[in-house]
């Protein structure tokens, strides 16, 4: 048996993803994070810092800035600078410090919806305003795959004077979509005409789930077309998605610009903690030599995104069949009328999904399937009994 195969018992440590159907015969697949086991290699890392027995501050080791260099080197071919780097508990945190740093009361902030709810709150939180720009549904694609496309034209024709930030998720979060090399050169000219800051959010960059695609980060898409645009970027990422350690609290912003960093450090205003000893621990232990784990990883989630896909083609949903990340899009629309509200419904019938209203589509739902095979069976076959009993 794998261990990707082994399922756990998250509830005797308080897992948020299973706490919430605590009591209740409910499969969660909502929240993202993983039903796995850490890569051995983090497991042991953690375990020599518990058996060191100090766990007071600590800052990132040299090594750990060393494996950072290296790890953006030889996975992304992109040379990134020790100073750069930027620490942080969170990734959300990010999100919202990007749009403070970049944007003054009252300018606008784009993000391409669907999109990951902090993408959508951030500008209000910060004083600024949202222009959401939803993707285009590709012709056809409502009775089949969903398939999405950026319109650019909604979106030039959105920007005004005031507009100051292109929030971008990167591969794309709850789409699994990545942007091909000619929309990364069209979003590009964009930020380059109209003088546009850029925050790239990257967390699930290392999950592309063919194990081959290499991610290209939107810094280095821009400094092809125009190597000055580097300075106007903020690149967020971390180990919580594609290693499973959201719970420790680690990530990063990459910035180039000294004056643009100042002012993301600036916006934490001393309040901000630092990551935890546990967490530089373990990012190191990743970045290092967690290679094959992650390789095992995608080979899993890739037959676990085939076996979701035949299910919800079966019962007849629309639903995206995700190139990255560890989520499917689900257009459960046609069932609103005779149901109500999705996401509670399928509840009902023992499955935990995220509500697509979240994400700025209700009729919609996310399905997680980074879980045991098992789980994930039998949560999809209480769906097709669901969807069956819906359509009777």
């Amino acid at each position: 048996m794998s261990a990707f195969d082994q399922v756990s018992d998250r509830l005797a440590w308080s897992s948020t993803k299973w706490e919430k159907y605590r009591g209740r015969d409910v499969i969660p697949l909502w929240i993202a994070d993983m039903d796995f086991p850490v890569a051995p290699v983090i497991q042991e890392a953690i375990s020599a810092q518990v058996a060191h027995g100090n766990y007071g501050y600590m800052l990132p080791p040299q090594a750990l800035t060393q494996a950072m260099l290296d790890y953006h080197q030889r996975q992304y071919g992109w040379q990134i600078q020790s100073e750069w780097i930027v620490w942080l508990p969170g990734l959300v945190l990010g999100i919202n410090l990007a749009v403070k740093a970049c944007c003054e009361a009252g300018q606008s902030a784009i993000s391409f919806s669907p999109a990951y709810p902090p993408f959508l709150r951030a500008p209000g939180l910060q004083g600024s305003e949202l222009l959401n720009i939803p993707f285009l549904p590709r012709p056809g694609c409502l009775t089949g795959a969903l398939e999405y496309d950026i319109d650019f034209a909604r979106l030039e024709a959105a920007i005004t004077p005031d507009t100051r930030l292109l929030q971008l998720c990167h591969p794309h979060n709850p789409l699994g979509r990545l942007y091909t090399g000619a929309e990364l050169k069209r979003m590009a000219a964009l930020c380059e005409r109209f003088n546009l800051f850029i925050a790239s959010d990257e967390v699930h960059c290392d999950l592309i789930l063919d194990g081959v695609t290499k991610h290209v980060p939107f810094a280095l898409a821009l400094a092809e077309h125009a190597p000055q645009l580097v300075q106007r970027t903020i690149t967020i990422a971390g180990p919580g998605k594609t290693y499973n350690l959201a719970g420790l609290g680690i990530g990063w912003a990459i910035i180039p610009d000294p004056v643009l960093r100042t002012r993301f450090v600036d916006g934490m205003q001393k309040l901000v903690p630092d990551p935890s000893c546990f967490a530089y621990s373990a990012l190191q232990a990743a970045l290092n030599d967690a290679e094959d784990w992650r390789q095992e990883a995608l080979i899993y989630l890739r037959q676990n995104r085939d076996l979701t896909s035949q299910a919800l083609d079966q019962m007849g949903l629309p639903h995206t069949h995700p190139a990255a990340t560890y989520m499917t899009w689900i257009d459960a629309r046609e069932l609103v009328p005779k149901v109500g509200k999705v996401m509670v419904y399928f509840e009902k019938h023992g499955v935990g999904l995220s509500d697509g209203a979240d994400f700025g589509q209700p009729g919609f739902v996310r399905l997680n399937f980074a879980c045991p095979r098992s789980l994930l069976i039998k949560a999809l076959e209480r769906m097709q009994s669901a969807v069956t009993a819906a359509k009777a």
